[in-house]
């Protein structure tokens, strides 16, 4: 899908049309979808239209939209963005002809969905691709309910809009009661050709980056921590090559966010009666976005994560990664209408809806919060600096970093270099003050320009400016899976992975590999292993394996929480449990689109004993 598809051209937007969009923008065809197999179920005003029964027909197209005052291609299904929501029964079997009307091949893998390797969608490992003017046909069975999301899985088409929501309704009752319920799809939208931003951050990442610390700053750090420990401050992020404002290699300045294929001024609404209890299926479906989401007013009862049913939780707000989803609960009454409010982690923009009793009404939006600022803590490098290891963290080979391993190299468990290769087994995690060990493949990688020394879970952690903003935030440890580990058996071996960067080169990989550098990860058919992720990187890491659960572990190794993508916050160590449960060829990989792109992916392969 190249930007040429389409030639209309407008005058650039301003800023806050480029930030809060169009009040009716969208696709402009105004032709409305095609009528195809398939019950259309009528559907809130400005939400995409909602297919049901067990026999699909998409078709995959170009189309013109307009978000921002200019008219610019979008990729659709069935001539929607988002594509339109899938309603499935769990125990069904689904049939869905997916018909590719692009110049270029195209995909759409069902995200989070037990399936069969040949049905995920991954070009290159499952299947072919669909190629231009050819139909694939997905053929498989529904084994869970809850709530998913599909997209492409070519190239920059999901950025472009090939996504949707999945609603798959449970054979049993749900352990919560509700009224009625609405999908909140989030994403993001570029007016840049996809294809065009990604060139862009290749060349200069820091290009979004327009909030890096000044003079004033450095003075206002001064009177609050004093003269030494704001140049010892500035002295670790300079050696870094790194700032502390660069949360998200792409913010409101390029991207204008969307609730459910509408921008902030078009005011999306989602209708409710006083006193209902209303289930929100909150879906992030953006290609680079974290949200921060809040409802003024209301709390909300998070009752599933990734579609599996927790313990409920109530809170005020939540982050919700990339490719995640949560179903929330809440009790509207006492006023006519109420902001769903999610900004980005950032701070730089927001998407916006509303619930309401009627179409029409606005509810006062909250003023962002202030920008949040790493630290050397968030940065996985807490008092390291008091240690007299403030080197810890420099690029590679630099001085302090002899051996590619950063401060220190002698200390305990980093001797004889810096512990596995990818997919070479672990004899155990690090425990207590440990110092973090690293693959002997980061050692003078010029692909790396940091490693994390000292990680945590941090379970309990709600994350880089959520701290102390006096409203309770959602957490993975508050969050806990309403079953038992279904597997039940201890994980026969360890797998550990760091997630590795160059925030300069912009790129991304897994122990310092892209993807066409490493070998597969081999699972044996039927085996219970632990993997443990090590964010060696300043950003923020959804990573998503294919084909399986992940079932996340508490601090003390037990299982917690089941999901199909695991956020991996800067300077966290986590572990989950895989049961290989799957045969086949699957995709592993950070779900932030473009890091995905520069090479944070591998190939898993579940294969039969030998």
């Amino acid at each position: 899908m190249t930007s040429d598809v389409f030639r209309r051209r407008a005058a650039s937007p301003s800023r806050r049309r480029f930030v809060t969009g169009l009040a009716a923008g969208g696709v402009a065809t105004g032709a409305g979808l095609w009528h195809l197999p398939g019950t259309a179920v009528a559907a809130p005003a400005h939400s995409p239209n909602v297919l049901t029964g067990t026999q699909f027909d998409l078709s995959i197209d170009a189309s013109p939209v307009n978000f921002t005052g200019r008219t610019r291609p979008a990729v659709t299904v069935n001539g929607s963005l988002p594509a339109p929501i899938l309603r499935w029964r769990e125990g069904d079997t689904v049939t869905l002809r997916v018909a590719n009307r692009l110049p270029v091949q195209s995909s759409i893998h069902w995200h989070g969905l037990v399936l069969p390797a040949n049905m995920d969608g991954v070009p290159g490992l499952s299947f072919d691709g669909i190629g231009p003017g050819e139909t694939f046909t997905y053929r498989f069975d529904i084994r869970q309910s809850g709530t998913y999301w599909y997209h492409s899985h070519s190239l920059f088409q999901e950025q472009a809009g090939l996504y949707g929501a999945i609603v798959i309704d449970p054979r049993e009752p749900a352990p919560y009661a509700f009224h009625r319920e609405h999908v909140v799809l989030l994403s993001d939208w570029t007016d840049l050709g996809p294809a065009a931003l990604f060139r862009r951050m290749k060349k200069m990442a820091g290009y979004d980056n327009f909030h890096k610390r000044t003079v004033g700053d450095f003075f206002d750090d001064v009177s609050r921590d004093g003269l030494s420990a704001t140049l010892r401050d500035r002295g670790q992020w300079g050696r870094m090559r790194m700032t502390p404002t660069d949360l998200s290699d792409v913010n409101a300045n390029t991207y204008t966010y969307l609730l459910n294929g509408t921008a902030p001024s078009g005011n999306w609404t989602g209708l409710f009666r006083s006193g209902e209890k209303v289930l929100l299926r909150f879906i992030n479906g953006s290609a680079m976005t974290y949200f921060d989401v809040r409802i003024p007013g209301l709390k909300m009862t998070v009752v599933a994560a990734d579609g599996q049913y927790i313990h409920p939780v109530t809170v005020d707000e939540f982050r919700i990664a990339v490719a995640e989803t949560f179903d929330v609960i809440v009790e509207p009454s006492g006023q006519d209408a109420y902001a769903i409010f999610a900004q980005d982690m950032g701070r730089t923009g927001y998407a916006r809806g509303t619930l309401a009793v009627r179409h029409g009404l606005e509810a006062p939006l909250p003023a962002q919060d202030a920008r949040p600022i790493l630290t050397m803590d968030d940065m996985g490098h807490g008092g390291m600096a008091d240690a007299g290891m403030g080197h810890s963290g420099l690029k590679p080979g630099a001085k302090g970093m002899e051996g590619g391993c950063g401060a220190n190299m002698g200390m305990k468990g980093m001797e004889g270099g810096c512990g596995a290769n990818m997919g070479h087994d672990m004899a155990g995690m690090d425990h207590g003050g440990d110092m973090q060990s690293h693959p002997a493949s980061e050692r003078g990688n010029p692909l790396i320009d940091m490693q994390t020394m000292s990680p945590t879970p941090k379970l309990d952690d709600p994350g880089i400016g959520l701290r102390d903003n006096g409203r309770t935030v959602l957490t993975y440890g508050a969050m806990r899976s309403l079953f038992d580990d279904p597997d039940g058996r201890q994980p026969s071996r360890t797998v550990e992975l760091h997630l590795t960067g160059h925030m300069e080169k912009f790129a991304w990989s897994f122990d310092g590999l892209k993807f066409m550098d490493a070998e597969p990860l081999r699972l044996n058919y039927g085996e219970r292993m632990r993997i443990v992720l090590v964010n060696d990187t300043m950003m923020t890491h959804p990573i998503h394996l294919h084909g399986m659960w992940s079932d996340v572990e508490n601090e003390s190794g037990e299982f917690h929480l089941r999901k199909h993508t695991v956020d991996m916050p800067p300077g966290t160590k986590r572990s989950y449990r895989v049961r290989a449960d799957a045969l086949g060829r699957w995709a592993y990989h950070c779900h932030l689109l473009y890091h995905m792109e520069a090479g944070m992916m591998r190939e898993v392969r579940v294969e039969e004993r030998a």
